[in-house]
């Protein structure tokens, strides 16, 4: 099995984030890898991927980090692959995870997902791989009915509160 999504965080403290990430590809049976490196302690190794991802067979990149988060723009620099950079809420509430990763320049673009979104990286990057692949496509289909059948049984579930002035 080779996989096609690289999960890759600045640190091993982003796992309980990034865990959900990998949740969703495991979920949709999608092929995947998790690894650290920080783009400020091990530069040559994030090099060293970015550059050789493509390569390897990875089609798709989750990028997470907290803080400065140079890490989704550091890789985005060096290949042509779709980055979806993930905000860790590590400090000021995420907020500057987030605009260190959503704020690239022109040419270097990264899909940027919520603060501490790795589920939603998950199934942007099963949607994206999902354009390619017919059998995918309908596993993201089946994912996102379930996501509704969700809703409705809460709904239902939400109906049998009693509550003397309550409505519904």
């Amino acid at each position: 099995m080779q996989a096609v999504v690289s999960i890759i965080m600045g640190s091993t403290s982003d796992l309980p984030v990034m865990e959900k990430a990998a949740q969703v590809l495991n979920d949709l049976k999608i092929p995947f890898e998790i690894n650290a490196l920080s783009a400020h302690r091990t530069p040559e190794a994030v090099e060293k991927f970015a550059k050789g991802a493509e390569e390897k067979g990875i089609k798709v990149i989750i990028a997470a980090a907290g803080m400065a988060a140079h890490l989704p723009g550091v890789i985005a620099s060096m290949t042509k692959l779709p980055i979806i950079g993930v905000p860790i809420k590590a400090s000021l509430d995420g907020l500057d995870a987030l605009l260190a990763i959503v704020q690239m320049p022109p040419g270097i673009p990264v899909a940027t997902v919520g603060i501490n979104g790795a589920q939603n990286a998950g199934i942007l990057a099963a949607q994206m791989l999902a354009l390619g692949d017919k059998e995918l496509a309908s596993r993201v289909a089946e994912f996102k009915e379930n996501l509704k059948a969700k809703i409705e049984k809460a709904n239902k579930d939400l109906s049998e509160i009693k509550y003397e002035f309550k409505t519904n």
